[in-house]
């Protein structure tokens, strides 16, 4: 994966599906990177909200608008010198590209577990609007980072402190890490 961000001001997407830890990883992230940190499900219109919290997929059409809010956000931080860490599924490449769009510096962050690490989170979660019947159609939309895309994948089946550790080390560490 190729490198497109100077540790100075780290523009990240920390991706995966439901329950790799997006949230909490992307937070804690932020914290050690001294970056201010947004969950992407709140830049969701209330409509994609609604739509999955009854336990129906998003379609790229659903998406599309939410993307650009988000590789929007993400430029604008740039643009102003600020570190930004994004908690954003960023499942498939052209989802990635669209953020990409806007984001030119954007490093992903891509947080990968097994199926079954993945449901004993997601099953034990509450107030959460994504169900975890949905599992199984992130885990097939998932398309993982090419090498030609900017980032690293991390795997989550490890304690936060080590996934935090192995994430904070080889952004810094640039591109070949």
């Amino acid at each position: 994966m190729t490198d497109s961000t100077t540790p100075e001001t780290p523009i990240i997407v920390v991706m995966g599906v439901s329950g790799s830890g997006k949230s909490t990883i992307g937070a804690l992230l932020a914290r050690d990177l001294g970056v201010a940190f947004t969950d992407a499900d709140d830049l969701h219109p209330i409509e994609n909200i609604e739509k999955m919290a009854s336990g129906v997929p998003l379609d790229d059409d659903d998406r599309r608008p939410w993307l650009e809010t988000v590789g929007a956000t993400l430029a604008e931080a740039s643009e102003r010198g600020a570190g930004l860490v994004i908690a954003c599924s960023a499942l498939r490449r052209r989802y990635r590209d669209t953020i990409l769009a806007s984001a030119p510096k954007v490093r992903f962050v891509h947080l990968h577990g097994t199926r079954e690490v993945l449901a004993a989170r997601t099953e034990g979660r509450t107030g959460h609007f994504m169900p975890t019947s949905l599992l199984d159609s992130q885990l097939a939309t998932l398309e993982a980072l090419d090498p030609d895309e900017p980032g690293i994948v991390v795997d989550i089946d490890q304690p936060v402190g080590r996934i935090i550790d192995d994430a904070v080390s080889r952004l810094r560490a640039g591109p070949s890490a």
